[in-house]
């Protein structure tokens, strides 16, 4: 079986270490890995794309345990969730959600047990006293349920829309990674039946011609419209960092025009 770790804690300070403490003090045996601690800090929808267009890539039966949360310590609820043979395991801020996806069917359980927290429990750091300890009992095979209380739902992040309007479509950018690579809410399926070449990305004042296959189909220095690994229009700056070049930040409109 398998732990993943994804946070906000960077690499910095001690807390990854601590928490991989925790889990090895309960279960030894289980392999532990670092999905990433480099979401930027308290940003939820980093860490719940991160988490969505990561899972795909580990076996049944993985437990991912995500901790980016600005809310620790107050009401947010500490959840495990399990769907489809995989375990989910981070408060209850949005961040699970777009990886647990349709929840139909899913189990949902508030982590209330005090026999499985670290004691005391700090109200600073759940990844240690909450999160960490309660993947390390799942994956030594305690069922779900001896965690907690039983929940109907959870709190569900939700991308913002592309809006289609004559021949443009309107969207923003959602994510930046660490090479300054734009990446947009405007997915391959919002492009389908366009032809590339007569496409043109806007945003602020830079304006791109047709969709590339990759970032070398550009001279260094050029900016490029691609469809990424994660299935999301980008726009990137070959051998260069397209955020910085451009002032840009999640949130900024992106717009897409095409000939007829």
């Amino acid at each position: 079986m398998l732990i993943t770790l994804t946070t906000d804690f960077g690499l910095k300070d001690a807390f990854v270490g601590i928490m991989k403490g925790v889990i090895a003090r309960i279960n030894s045996e289980v392999r532990v890995i670092d999905l990433t601690h480099g979401i930027p800090e308290q940003d939820i929808l980093a860490g719940a794309l991160t988490l969505r267009h990561s899972v795909a890539y580990f076996p049944s039966g993985t437990i991912h345990v995500a901790v980016i949360d600005p809310g620790v310590g107050s009401a947010r609820r500490p959840l495990l969730i399990e769907t489809n043979g995989i375990f989910f395991i981070g408060p209850d801020n949005g961040v699970l959600s777009l990886a647990v996806g349709d929840s139909t069917g899913a189990q949902i359980v508030q982590l209330t047990n005090p026999a499985y927290h670290l004691q005391p429990t700090s109200a600073t750091f759940h990844g240690r006293d909450i999160f960490a300890p309660a993947a390390a009992y799942l994956s030594r095979g305690v069922p779900p349920s001896e965690f907690g209380e039983k929940l109907d739902g959870f709190v569900k992040l939700v991308l913002p829309k592309v809006a289609h309007m004559g021949s443009t479509l309107a969207g923003e950018i959602i994510y930046r990674d660490k090479f300054g690579n734009l990446f947009t809410n405007i997915e391959q399926h919002d492009l389908t039946g366009l032809t590339s070449e007569r496409i043109e990305v806007v945003l602020a004042d830079l304006h791109i011609q047709g969709l590339t296959a990759n970032y070398a189909a550009a001279g260094a220095g050029e900016f490029v419209a691609v469809l990424n690994s994660w299935g999301f229009l980008e726009i990137a700056l070959n051998k260069g960092n397209a955020a910085e070049r451009l002032g840009a930040k999640v949130g900024d409109k992106v717009k897409i025009t095409f000939a007829d």
